[in-house]
């Protein structure tokens, strides 16, 4: 190869690795997906996905990443709509009831919510909880977990109004101010952060029954 093909050569080098690194730069995070426009439409992580790297926040504030927590042992995560929620405070009292038996299985129990970490604390004290819950305001796991959608203009309304939330609201395609909250769901992953189980319903009413927990929890591989 000549000086001169030697020259085009690393020119073409130079420009190829620049556009790969631009395209780094503008290209938007694969973890985060698009906020659903209802309970309906949403894409959830599967099973046989691994959690990505998702910054939440403790009781304190202080910043965690989800995907190390994940790393120390196998985990049950549930996602819930707030404190605020009767059905999500009888799913609490429920997980509360059966921590026992995971933390004999080997697993965590982590709850997810975009409750602020003050609110956190307040469902701690309501509750009697032991299990760790974690606060997800900026949607950091909702999105890449991909269970966050907008409600209604009436909902968000009547909830921010009537349940007198401090939640930020997001907007829309529309442009509209929405509140988003995430489709209700528990996972099961192993200490690799992979996942085994999911539990999604749309219907925000029904949660898994503790025994369906359970028994998923014991097939999960240590």
């Amino acid at each position: 190869m000549t000086k001169t093909q030697n020259s085009r050569a690393g020119a073409l080098l130079s420009a190829l690795l620049f556009t790969l690194m631009s395209l780094a730069l503008i290209t938007p995070s694969v973890s985060a997906k698009p906020i659903a426009e209802s309970p309906t439409s949403i894409s959830p992580l599967l099973n046989g996905q691994t959690v990505p790297s998702i910054q939440v926040k403790d009781l304190k504030g202080k910043s965690l990443d989800l995907q190390q927590m994940l790393q120390e042992k196998p985990s049950v995560l549930f996602f819930y709509r707030g404190g605020w929620c009767p059905f999500c405070n009888a799913q609490m009292g429920q997980l509360q009831a059966i921590e026992g038996d995971l933390l004999k299985m080997g697993f965590q129990l982590i709850g997810i919510s975009p409750d602020a970490p003050e609110e956190l604390r307040a469902s701690m004290t309501k509750n009697d909880l032991n299990y760790t819950l974690v606060s997800d305001a900026d949607l950091n796991a909702m999105r890449a977990f991909g269970l966050a959608y907008f409600t209604s203009q009436t909902i968000s309304d009547r909830y921010m109004a009537k349940m007198q939330l401090k939640n930020k609201l997001w907007k829309n395609a529309a442009g509209e101010s929405r509140l988003v909250l995430p489709v209700p769901a528990v996972y099961i992953t192993d200490k690799t952060g992979l996942v085994h189980f999911q539990y999604i319903n749309p219907n925000y009413k029904v949660r898994a029954e503790p025994k369906l927990i359970l028994t998923a929890a014991s097939l999960i591989p240590q």
